[in-house]
């Protein structure tokens, strides 16, 4: 499959690198370094499917593009859309017999995919409660510049962690709803707080996490399930807590994972990597078209705090 990618930017770059060779043509108005300035420039002859790492703002009309032209669309996260617009970019890419999806790197993280084959495998018994926890301290990077937008926090972060809460706890479809959301110190969130409406499953998020934070909490019928750290910053760790009956320490194991040294490899685990035959690309793009990983957010709602639905 021949790749188009738009935004040469920082995580652009990565994905140039990733893809290699399948890489065709690359577009970005700001980098003289792409090959065009504007998608409509490249001959739509050139390549299959485009992949988008661009500002929120242009996602959606470029989507459109792409869609329309029957090319499939790999969106970097996150995706904002409201349901009339995520209708109409289903529509549009019935018509053209394509896909869009966005890409959640953090799904193919070790430690995450662990974490969920022992929930799949019933080894904690039935979910109680699930805790998410997301932080960097990265406020003063953001002030001042495009990703200080009024979401903030809560389409920068918390958009992996409601991804997750669908890819590993089968929460697709929940309504989340907004406890907190504040800015401390950027005109958008900096903090915000959401959970599923029946409080099953919190989420928190911060710009304002001093040191790199991430750590999962899985409380089941038959113990916990912990994770701790990614491997781009460092040590992951996933910790394994067996219940004892009817009280007691229970019996621990854990599982480390040293550093990756090039975390954007996990960027969808597939295209180059695992993908060296057309498995990973139906992967990516063989996907039934309901199956793409939107956020569905009206956005007055959520800036007055009241809910998401994923």
């Amino acid at each position: 499959m021949r790749y188009l990618l738009v935004g040469l930017g920082n995580i652009g770059g990565k994905r140039r690198a990733v893809l290699g060779e399948r890489c065709v043509a690359t577009v970005d108005p700001f980098n003289d370094a792409a090959d065009f300035s504007e998608p409509e420039e490249c001959s739509i002859d050139r390549y299959d499917a485009a992949i988008l790492a661009v500002p929120n703002d242009v996602k959606v009309r470029l989507m459109e593009f792409f869609l329309s032209h029957g090319k499939h669309v790999l969106v970097e996260k996150p995706l904002i859309l409201d349901e009339e617009t995520a209708a109409q970019l289903s529509r549009a890419a019935r018509a053209g017999g394509a896909v869009w999806y966005t890409s959640y790197n953090f799904r193919f993280e070790p430690n995450v995919l662990a974490l969920k084959r022992h929930l799949e495998g019933g080894d904690i018994g039935r979910v109680y409660r699930v805790r998410m926890f997301y932080g960097n301290g990265t406020a003063g990077n953001i002030a001042g510049t495009w990703r200080d937008s009024p979401l903030g926090i809560i389409e920068d972060m918390a958009s992996h962690l409601i991804d997750l809460s669908g890819f590993v706890f089968g929460r697709f479809g929940s309504e989340f709803r907004v406890w907190e959301r504040r800015g401390y110190e950027l005109k958008g969130f900096d903090h915000c707080m959401l959970a599923t409406t029946d409080r099953e499953l919190t989420i928190e998020c911060s710009f304002l996490s001093w040191k790199n934070r991430w750590r999962i909490e899985v409380l089941g019928e038959g113990g916990a399930l912990e994770m701790n750290g990614l491997t781009k910053w460092g040590r992951s760790e996933l910790v394994i807590l067996r219940r004892r009956r009817p009280s007691g320490v229970p019996d621990e194991s854990r599982r480390e994972l040293a550093r990756i040294v090039d975390a954007s490899s996990l960027w969808l685990d597939g295209v180059v990597c695992e993908g060296r035959s057309a498995r990973a690309e139906r992967l990516l793009f063989g996907c039934q078209l309901e199956m793409h990983a939107g956020i569905l957010i009206t956005v007055p709602a959520l800036l007055r705090g009241s809910r998401v639905r994923q």
